[in-house]
């Protein structure tokens, strides 16, 4: 009688192949929507950045800037943010990354038009 060879059959590596390719395909999108996640708050904390930094502006100047190039601010890379109206009286903002698509964030002071997502004054809302 010979010796039976040892290794693997043709199915059972098949099998492995395809239990790791469903393994993959259930865990691609969780890592998407928790990278999605980490992009959004990190709009939302440069939008309450930028909060610091228009009332410290306005302390100076006796009203709030129009563009953040006028602020002691910084925002993380890739993040664009945006200051849409600003007057003596209030401003508002939106904030977006592109790899967060399709996550806007925005924030508004005082008696301007919010901005959507924006409902609440002060408070960062992402969409």
């Amino acid at each position: 009688m010979l010796g039976r060879e040892r290794g693997f059959t043709l199915i059972e590596i098949l099998m492995v192949v395809v239990i790791i390719g469903i393994l993959a395909a259930l865990a691609v999108p969780k890592f998407s929507r928790s990278r999605s996640m980490t992009y959004s708050a990190t709009i939302r904390q440069d939008l309450r950045t930028l909060s610091v930094a228009q009332e410290d502006y306005f302390l100076e100047k006796n009203a709030y800037a129009p563009d953040t190039k006028f602020l002691n601010f910084l925002h993380s890379p890739g993040v664009t943010i945006t200051i849409n109206e600003a007057s003596s009286l209030g401003w508002s903002a939106t904030g977006n990354h592109p790899l967060a698509y399709p996550i806007t964030c925005a924030v508004f002071w005082g008696p301007v038009s919010p901005v959507s997502p924006a409902t609440q004054e002060g408070q960062v809302n992402c969409q």
